[in-house]
């Protein structure tokens, strides 16, 4: 039997942590002196501290590693466990890419000293033949199946000259999930409807717009600054928004260099 201090030297854990593993029910020691409140840990209890320093360095909570260790010596179990926790941080690793991107693009934004500004026009889109696919998809930045639809369905397109792409967002109000959006592209000649793209002769329709140069993380900004100056100019939104990808991720994989068109029908 190991004193607790000589366990937390074998162990590197602490009095501390060890007296709160034992609160805990997460590690308890072996025996407890009754005269003097001594604790008690058997050697090989070092092998059970090892394996919670282990879970926890891979990011598992305190509570998960109490279940965790019931089932430590079940391999089909304990593989459930690691791969549902691989499954968390791999997401985690996902959101955290994507926070720095917008770090390192916002920093590249303010070495460049650019004006976040942008100029508003009023314009009439005029009437287009158009191959449109309507779908709702889980969240805003899964717009992309809809491309991904269109193309697969429709191998043989002629984009028109100048090719228009666009995302109509056809929601009232900001949804987090089940988002309702229309793609549409502008293409030469005639064609049969498939399963989900539809051929349409799109009207003709007043916006007023702004170009948006660089990554998407600017949208917001331009939207607030084409809603701002719809109403300080007498006009009034008719219509759901929609954006132009003059160029877009199809033609690079550098967003410095993405054009976008924020448009929005107003009357």
């Amino acid at each position: 039997m190991l004193k607790i201090g000589e366990f937390t030297k074998l162990s590197r854990v602490s009095i501390r942590m060890l007296r709160h593993y034992d609160d805990i029910g997460l590690l308890k020691p072996a025996e407890i002196d009754d005269f003097t409140g001594y604790r008690y840990y058997r050697e090989d209890q070092l092998f059970t501290a090892g394996r919670i320093a282990s879970l926890k360095d891979m990011g598992f909570p305190l509570s998960d590693i109490i279940k965790i260790l019931d089932s430590y010596d079940d391999k089909e179990k304990m593989d459930a466990f690691l791969s549902e926790r691989q499954k968390e941080l791999a997401k985690l690793s996902e959101e955290t890419e994507y926070k720095l991107m917008l770090l390192d693009s916002a920093r590249k934004r303010l070495r460049k000293e650019q004006n976040m500004s942008f100029d508003v026009t009023v314009k009439t889109i005029p009437e287009r033949y158009a191959a449109t696919v309507q779908m709702v998809v889980p969240h805003y930045e899964d717009e992309g199946m809809l491309w991904g639809v269109m193309m697969g369905e429709c191998k043989n397109l002629i984009p028109d000259d100048p090719c228009l792409a666009a995302a109509e967002f056809l929601d009232d109000e900001f949804k987090e999930e089940n988002v309702e959006i229309v793609a549409w592209m502008t293409v030469k000649g005639k064609y049969d409807d498939t399963e989900h793209v539809k051929f349409k002769t799109l009207p003709a329709v007043k916006v007023a717009s702004c170009i948006i140069k660089g990554s998407y993380d600017q949208m917001g900004e331009a939207y607030a600054t084409v809603v701002s100056w719809i109403k300080a100019n007498g006009y009034r939104m008719n219509g759901h928004m929609f954006n132009i990808y003059h160029v877009s991720p199809a033609q690079t994989q550098n967003p410095d260099e993405y054009v976008t068109e924020a448009c929005f029908p107003v009357e």
